[in-house]
């Protein structure tokens, strides 16, 4: 049976803390499939379409990655693309408590699909889209959160 995780996330932006943990799980799977969430109770900064193109731009050389916008329950994601694990990045103690009832109720709707967390590098751990989407908002540099491409996009 092949290892297909899911990661999912809204990467509003693509970041390097998520850069971090796709390149890390990579190794774990025989395929990594970057899940953009759509959440209808937010408002994102940028498109779908646009979080997609950052993502397929810098992973086009990678054969063990796929890109997929969804919306509704990961676990049902999941099933459809035949996903067995979900991948998410751990932050902070808080980041754990919020992620493992998530990944507890994922377990009771679907038994057969397994989280699992990696902790992302000391260095990130202040980054995230939140954050970067206010600095964003007030004119700043993000240049040391983001990917290149990303800042191509937002300096536009």
């Amino acid at each position: 049976m092949k290892r297909i995780g899911l990661f999912p996330g809204t990467f509003d932006p693509l970041t390097f803390g998520h850069l971090d943990i796709i390149e890390r799980a990579l190794p774990l799977f025989d395929k990594l499939i970057i899940g953009i969430g759509i959440n209808s109770s937010k408002a994102p900064m940028f498109s779908a379409e646009q979080r997609l193109e950052w993502l397929n731009e810098i992973f086009k050389l990678e054969p063990k990655i796929e890109t997929v916008i969804y919306e509704g329950l990961t676990v049902d994601c999941c099933k459809r693309i035949g996903a067995n694990y979900i991948v998410r990045g751990i932050r902070y103690v808080n980041d754990f408590e919020y992620e493992k009832a998530i990944a507890d109720m994922n377990r009771s709707l679907d038994g057969n699909i397994e989280t699992i967390f990696l902790t992302c590098l000391p260095k990130y751990t202040s980054v995230a889209s939140t954050l970067v989407r206010d600095v964003l908002r007030y004119g700043g540099d993000v240049s040391q959160f983001v990917p290149e491409i990303v800042l191509k996009t937002v300096n536009v």
